[in-house]
């Protein structure tokens, strides 16, 4: 009988690289393919070799860690894709959740595409749509656009520009101006304006904050600011 797809897939094959999506928080959402993979790449291509040494250790493996982080991206993308090219197994992996989205990943992706070398997704934990599943608000369509600028000017006139945007928007906001920007979303889009702001996902502290602009506002400054934001705007027809 021949192999089957789904063990075929958890083998990790010459002249490829994996796209490996790692926990978020709970290390109990690594997929057995997730896992299978780390434990199978040549090498692991990490946005931070002691957070991801730190997560192999807990998972019981050992693994060859070069450094790919947005200081060194341009310059690695290339030398990780020699490898890719001189047929070893390369993952890529971020500190957590799935590699490319609102982290390094895809200038190493695109150096492999134009070499015509073989990209494999392996999908799992991701912040936003962790976060958009549950919130309550609409997911029929969403633009997700990472991280705003850290300056308030722009960030309100991003918030003028998509006002009447008609999907929910999608961000990630720093503990550090969270507080702020929840301020923002209530002076210029609106206090009665719904919005979801979630903390700290599949964590022992996740929090979901969903309601009027001005209450989620109040509610986020008796709180504790510690951790990492998921913001969730929705249209301005959407009520609860």
């Amino acid at each position: 009988m021949s192999e089957s797809l789904p063990n075929r897939s958890c083998t990790a094959l010459p002249g490829h690289l994996y796209v490996i999506a790692t926990p978020i928080g709970n290390l109990s959402d690594l997929s057995d393919r997730s896992r299978a993979l780390l434990a199978g790449v040549d090498l692991l291509a990490c946005e931070d070799t002691r957070t991801t040494g730190l997560m192999l250790a807990r998972l019981s493996l050992k693994r060859e860690l070069v450094a790919y982080h947005e200081h060194n991206e341009v310059e690695a993308a290339e030398r990780l894709a020699d490898h890719v090219a001189a047929g070893r197994s390369v993952g890529l992996v971020s500190d957590a959740g799935t590699p490319a989205l609102s982290d390094p990943g895809f200038r190493l992706v695109r150096a492999c595409r134009r070499r015509g070398l073989p990209v494999v997704p392996v999908p799992g934990p991701c912040a936003v749509t962790a976060a958009l599943c549950a919130a309550g608000l609409p997911t029929h369509g969403y633009l997700f656009v990472g991280f705003l600028p850290p300056k308030s000017a722009a960030r309100i006139a991003f918030l003028k520009k998509y006002q009447s945007f008609e999907f929910t928007l999608a961000l990630y906001e720093s503990c550090h101006r969270i507080d702020k920007f929840a301020a923002e979303l209530a002076e210029v889009l609106g206090p009665d304006r719904v919005v979801c702001i979630a903390k700290e996902l599949t964590k022992l502290h996740e929090t979901f904050w969903v309601g009027r602009a001005i209450e989620v506002r109040d509610r986020l400054a008796q709180a504790s600011l510690k951790g990492e934001f998921v913001v969730l705007i929705a249209p301005e027809s959407y009520t609860l």
